[in-house]
């Protein structure tokens, strides 16, 4: 069975539902004139095409105002991360990788937003044991939460200038890897609540 749509989401969830969901998994600070100019357009007949959408959002922020990027592009990755449980897809993924992986495998990931990359960075960070403890004196960790990946390097890697020109789309990308230990698998990660009131409403309609 298909599950609910993204103009199921644009279309009946509430005003401050979509604000939040625009605002946490857009980025935008935007994200409540943009609800309101939706829910308004939808009063008056039910929005069903893109283009008529993206022309909702342009509207409400007044604009392009010289952006680079339209105007809608964050709301249409908040309703696709919505529909598509993207971040549950990366807790997953992550996760699996954790427990299938041979001690000295890698695990190389390539994030396009800072949602996702985030969600890498304190996945490999806490169970390298790389965050640190504020002190020497602190305890070890319990032998079921011994490290479970080594972590090589901190920071992310940025697309090169030749990368990005050969290739526009990789400007966003954020690679970052670690290790595996042989340490036991730490319990599966949980996806964060990020829009509790958006992801609520969702699952009504689910």
């Amino acid at each position: 069975k298909e599950g609910p749509s993204a103009a199921d989401a644009v279309n009946k969830l509430s005003e401050p539902a979509l604000a939040e969901l625009i605002y946490r998994y857009g980025e935008d600070d935007e994200s409540r004139r943009i609800a309101r100019g939706i829910v308004q357009a939808r009063a008056a007949a039910p929005i069903t095409r893109t283009l008529a959408f993206a022309d909702i959002v342009e509207r409400a922020v007044g604009g392009r105002k010289g952006a680079r990027t339209h105007p809608a592009t964050k709301t249409f990755q908040a309703l696709r991360m919505l529909v598509n449980d993207e971040l549950g897809e990366l807790a997953r993924g992550l996760s699996a990788a954790e427990r299938v992986l041979a001690p000295g495998g890698r695990l190389v990931v390539v994030s396009f937003h800072s949602l996702e990359d985030r969600m890498v960075k304190n996945f490999i960070t806490e169970r390298a044991d790389a965050q640190g403890r504020g002190s020497r004196f602190a305890p070890d960790l319990p032998p079921e939460r011994a490290p479970s990946f080594t972590l090589e390097r901190r920071r992310s890697t940025a697309p090169s200038d030749a990368e990005v020109t050969a290739n526009p789309r990789a400007r966003s990308a954020s690679l970052r890897y670690a290790t595996r230990t042989d340490a036991p698998a730490w319990d599966a990660l949980e996806t964060p609540a990020l829009a509790p009131r958006a992801e609520a409403e969702w699952e009504k309609l689910t």
